[in-house]
């Protein structure tokens, strides 16, 4: 059975998110909030929490296109190989942010993502899942988390999120209300940004 617990994200409450982090460093797997739609997400150091997340998702764990949350661009040269100058301005006006950059990435990948050639990075705008990460101090393996309903593809209530994932994670993060857009994905692998996805962050700015 999963634990529901309620964390303001104005003011996170240390006590409750190093109970998340704990239940990270333990293998866990946990449901949260981000600044687009709740994701669901392990501790990226974890092999048997990222077995999990593949399972749930039915995927082989080393074709899974997951995201890494990171609380800061210095968290970036751990996975991602150097980056241009013109593709760091443009992470640092954009992030946090509600986009998700795919990136080439580097021989630091964890052992399960090894033969990946890319890596999306997210940092979202969301106080809740940015300490998590911190207090964790490794990025959270993530994917957003899908309703089978056809016309609300993602669920935005917590209550009901935990009803529909109870015996499938251990913790969902009460962080109030998601939102039902997931971010917008940017391909910056090469040297004209490529959308990949429209969703809530503004492409203009791009």
């Amino acid at each position: 059975m999963a634990k529901l617990i309620k964390i303001y994200n104005e003011n996170p409450n240390p006590k409750e998110i190093q109970q998340v982090v704990d239940c990270l460093h333990n293998g866990g797997l946990i449901i949260y909030p981000t600044d687009t739609v709740y994701g669901l997400g392990c501790d990226i150091t974890n092999n048997r929490a990222l077995e999990r997340i593949a399972k749930i998702k039915g995927i082989k764990l080393a074709k899974a296109n997951f995201s890494f949350i990171c609380s800061n661009l210095s968290n970036l040269s751990d996975y991602v190989k150097q980056i241009d100058n013109s593709t760091f301005k443009l992470l640092k006006r954009t992030l946090p942010g509600p986009y998700t950059y795919i990136l080439p990435g580097n021989n630091n990948l964890p052992t399960v993502f090894k033969k990946k050639k890319t890596v999306g990075i997210r940092i979202p705008d969301n106080n809740i899942c940015m300490r998590i990460v911190e207090s964790l101090g490794n990025p959270i393996v993530s994917t957003s988390i899908h309703d089978e309903d056809e016309i609300i593809e993602y669920t935005t209530d917590p209550e009901l999120i935990l009803e529909k994932w109870d015996h499938l994670v251990d913790i969902v993060v009460d962080g109030g209300y998601g939102d039902n857009v997931a971010s917008t994905v940017i391909d910056l692998t090469n040297e004209i940004p490529v959308l990949l996805r429209e969703g809530k962050g503004d492409i203009d700015i791009i």
